[in-house]
């Protein structure tokens, strides 16, 4: 089976955005104490020791919420030490809850956080991880997002990536041969379903897939991403005077007016219910979602399309979706260095990782087959030579909460194309002025 290139994919996402742009042998565990010349009555107390000790890790990746909470199992059955794995996403403002969560006085002891300017309100929690053990196995540029003066405060969790994901066999029923890869391709492709009575796109109403991967692709497709992102929060530059974001809305266009009725109402379980039971050809979304489409309907064939925004080829768009960040004012911050560097060293842990989450792994110590990863993970591989990057974690907290909600309008058709970039150019000015 073919192993991943994961240095080709991480190094095309970063070379596109920057060119856009002491741990104790002891931790409290017995581990250095439990030797043979110990009492019995020693190891036993030590025993007891590790069973008292919980570690919280505030999730936000509900598509291994299930699959987290295994492996916390794992752990405990392994080390003693119990992790209570707490998740919030999809609907939820991850963000605001984390917030939520630390203001009422509980201190999780990990936290996920997509560095850059997201990490700032947190550094007072954050913890070094440069010499952890793990670091030297990580792909060296998936260490952007949380480096800050040259040491790591995050392991970067994994690398996804994004585009149309579709539906092979509605593909040939609709008389599809060929992937499309520009706008006038797309718009035909969606012609011929709609001819053979196949809804062309499976859409959801979440506010995180619209405000971060959708209005990403407008972004993405900036000649220079940072600059313009730099410009909008100076005020220098807007959404609303911008041709590459008004090509861009031809694509949502697209998608918005050929997509299912419930659009509005239909969250990211139901898209990716309704999409894996075949009511629809097409969805936007990314890797993350082979699991829960495997455990509906493994036979699926799937492919991923580029999105396009006008008659120039498009390109799928590859980053590092969070990382995780160890609270050093959590009551156990070296239990839960331990327990990430298990997660990335262990064989439980990495089989974990590459074949139950089914991520692309950050680290090269990991090996991930296209059996573990799946289609999507593959597809997106086939396309990384001309990928673009995530660009949406640039922007301060609060903004692309603002985009999702502009997008919602936007989909329920309550406002005008000119009105949508009005409101991402509020969304943004709202929070920079703060």
């Amino acid at each position: 089976m073919k192993k991943w290139k994961l240095a080709l994919i991480v190094a095309t996402v970063f070379t596109l955005m920057i060119a856009g742009c002491g741990k104790s042998g002891n931790n409290g565990n017995g581990k250095e104490g439990n030797q043979g010349t110990q009492t019995n009555n020693t190891e036993q107390t030590q025993q007891g020791t590790k069973k008292d000790i919980s570690i919280k890790m505030f999730n936000y990746k509900v598509e291994i919420a299930e699959s987290l909470n295994k492996l916390a199992e794992e752990y405990e059955k392994e080390t003693g030490v119990k992790v209570e794995v707490e998740t919030h996403g999809g609907g939820e403002d991850y963000s605001a809850l984390l917030k939520a969560e630390l203001a009422s006085g509980s201190e999780p002891e990990i936290f996920n956080n997509g560095g850059y300017v997201g990490m700032i309100p947190y550094m007072d929690r954050t913890t070094d991880l440069t010499d952890e053990p793990w670091t030297k196995d990580l792909i060296e540029t998936s260490k952007t997002p949380t480096t800050v003066d040259g040491k790591l405060y995050g392991m970067p969790m994994n690398v996804e990536g994004y585009g149309i994901v579709y539906n092979k066999s509605l593909f040939e029923k609709a008389g599809i041969t060929e992937e499309p890869k520009t706008l006038s391709q797309l718009k035909e492709a969606v012609e011929k379903l709609n001819s053979a009575d196949i809804t062309p796109f499976m859409a959801t109403n979440e506010w995180w897939s619209l405000g971060m991967h959708l209005v990403n692709v407008g972004l993405a497709n900036q000649p220079n991403p940072q600059k313009f992102i730099e410009d909008v929060k100076a005020g220098n530059a807007t959404f609303k005077d911008n041709e590459v974001f008004k090509q861009w809305l031809d694509l949502v266009d697209l998608v918005f007016n050929h997509a299912q009725k419930d659009k509005m109402t239909t969250d990211y379980a139901s898209q990716i219910a309704n999409f894996s039971a075949g009511k629809a050809a097409m969805m936007i979304q990314g890797n993350w979602t082979q699991a829960d489409i495997d455990k509906i309907d493994p036979s699926l064939q799937l492919g991923v399309l580029p999105a396009p925004i006008n008659d120039k080829e498009g390109s799928v768009l590859i980053g590092v979706p969070s990382n995780y960040i160890v609270n050093s004012k959590s009551e156990h911050p070296e239990e839960a260095k331990d327990f990430l560097n298990w997660l990335v060293t262990s064989e439980t842990g990495k089989t974990f990782v590459s074949k139950e989450f089914k991520f692309i792994p950050a680290l090269t110590s990991i090996e991930a087959t296209e059996n573990d990863i799946g289609q999507i993970a593959v597809a997106v591989q086939e396309k990384s030579s001309t990928a673009v990057g995530w660009y949406w974690d640039l922007f301060p907290d609060g903004v692309t909460q603002g985009f999702g909600a502009a997008m919602q309008e936007y989909l329920g058709a309550q406002i005008s194309r000119e009105e949508l970039l009005e409101k991402l150019d509020k969304a943004v000015q709202d929070i920079v002025k703060q």
